[in-house]
């Protein structure tokens, strides 16, 4: 049988039900046996008077002059009602948005309570759900929630602007440095932003997972990193592939590289910035000088990143602050979204996505780096694994752990 006559035939079969009517049934069906076991429910007649499971999350703590407002999302899959809230061991009045108190599945409420809290203090919450479930929240550092105002809003843009675009700009202006590298040199800068880029993944995949753990269960954070992370490589493969850029001999080419690593830096500093922004609300952050300028001297390195790929080339200046603004100003949505609404959830989404562009990124500047060995050649000889490789890989690790200790 030829590849032809295997093709399927462009109309279903005469006589034949129709595709969407084949494509309905077993839905309508699954449907129907599911109301069956939901109204027979025998999971609930074999756990008999068991007290329901219940799950609450606090995702996000403002506080205002005298008051504490608290966001609250139900992950359990039961409905919890809040009965009674105690501040600081003392039980205290407050008011619910749903008015009713009780919150259904993945419902999302608001607890205000009107409490003189103290600045630079902490403060011990809990929750007493109707069942006698408790509920723990603890208040850090108790600091005034900054106002979606003019004043704040430039100012975590001028925070934005000088830890993502001023050090991704800076390090690119070491592109004319680049390109009069010899070939050695080149390679070495290459395998450096290989080793950049290893320490962005492993850093960004390590702080996606540690704000998952923030967010309630129902929503499984921890596996949205991984799964997120896959379908953002094999999107940007997808993208890397099309006519025009899947030649990477050419400047064009190329330029599809630098942006790939500026696409997958910005997604990092978008994160970055909304961690910023969410510990600067909290006052768990001191934007001093002194942590300004680490996070500058942090990103600088990612300039030199961006501009590797294109050393043999002579883009634009028009282009080479494209790339600037693109890795560098994400940062200042993330730090506005961190400061004024932070979200853990869309934090861990854009973090998987930065990971998966990234973990791109290294696979294609990989291919840039080393020349596909013959069949059988041991990677000892074929270029693969020499002193340049690996002290240009070893170098940018090192550059990106010691800059990182001046903003832990």
């Amino acid at each position: 049988m030829t590849f032809e006559s295997a093709k399927p035939p462009v109309n279903p079969p005469p006589g034949r039900l129709p595709v969407w009517l084949l494509a309905v049934v077993p839905l309508v069906l699954f449907a129907a046996a599911s109301a069956i076991f939901i109204s027979l429910a025998p999971l609930e007649r074999l756990a008999g008077d068991l007290p329901p499971i219940e799950d609450l999350t606090v995702t996000r703590t403002e506080l205002r002059e005298g008051t504490i407002i608290l966001h609250l999302v139900n992950g359990g899959q039961d409905p919890v009602t809040i009965a009674q809230v105690l501040v600081d061991d003392a039980y205290w009045e407050f008011t619910m948005q749903p008015e009713s108190h009780t919150m259904s599945r993945l419902q999302r409420g608001t607890i205000m309570i009107p409490y003189n809290w103290v600045d630079g203090e902490a403060h011990e919450i809990m929750f007493l759900s109707s069942t006698g479930v408790t509920f723990e929240h603890r208040i850090e550092l108790a600091v005034a929630t900054p106002e979606a105002d003019g004043f704040h809003w430039i100012v975590f843009a001028l925070v934005g602007l000088f830890v993502g675009v001023v050090p991704v700009g800076l390090g690119l202006m070491w592109f004319p440095l680049l390109r009069r590298l010899s070939a050695d040199g080149l390679r070495f800068v290459l395998a450096l932003t290989v080793g950049l880029l290893f320490f962005l993944l492993v850093d960004t995949v390590h702080e996606g997972l540690e704000i998952a753990e923030v967010v309630s269960e129902a929503f499984h954070a921890v596996p949205l990193v991984f799964l997120v992370t896959l379908l953002s490589l094999a999107a940007l493969m997808v993208i890397g592939n099309r006519p025009g850029v899947r030649d990477k001999s050419t400047s064009e080419g190329r330029f599809w590289i630098a942006t790939a690593i500026a696409i997958g830096i910005g997604f990092h500093n978008f994160g970055e910035g909304m961690a910023i922004g969410a510990a600067t609300a909290l006052g768990e952050v001191a934007l001093g000088t002194f942590l300004v300028m680490g996070f500058a001297l942090h990103n600088i390195t990612e300039g030199i990143g961006i501009g590797a790929p294109m050393a043999r080339d002579s883009p634009s200046v028009k282009r080479l602050v494209w790339l600037a603004l693109l890795a560098g100003a994400p940062a200042i949505p993330g730090i506005w979204i961190g400061g004024f609404s932070f979200s853990p959830l869309l934090a861990v989404i854009f973090l998987s996505i930065g990971a998966g562009a990234i973990l791109q990124v290294i696979f294609e500047v990989g291919r840039m780096l080393v020349p596909q060995p013959a069949a059988g050649t041991p990677l000892t000889r074929s270029g693969v694994l020499d002193w340049v490789n690996i002290g240009g890989v070893s170098a940018g690790v090192a550059i990106m752990y010691v800059t990182a200790l001046l903003v832990a």
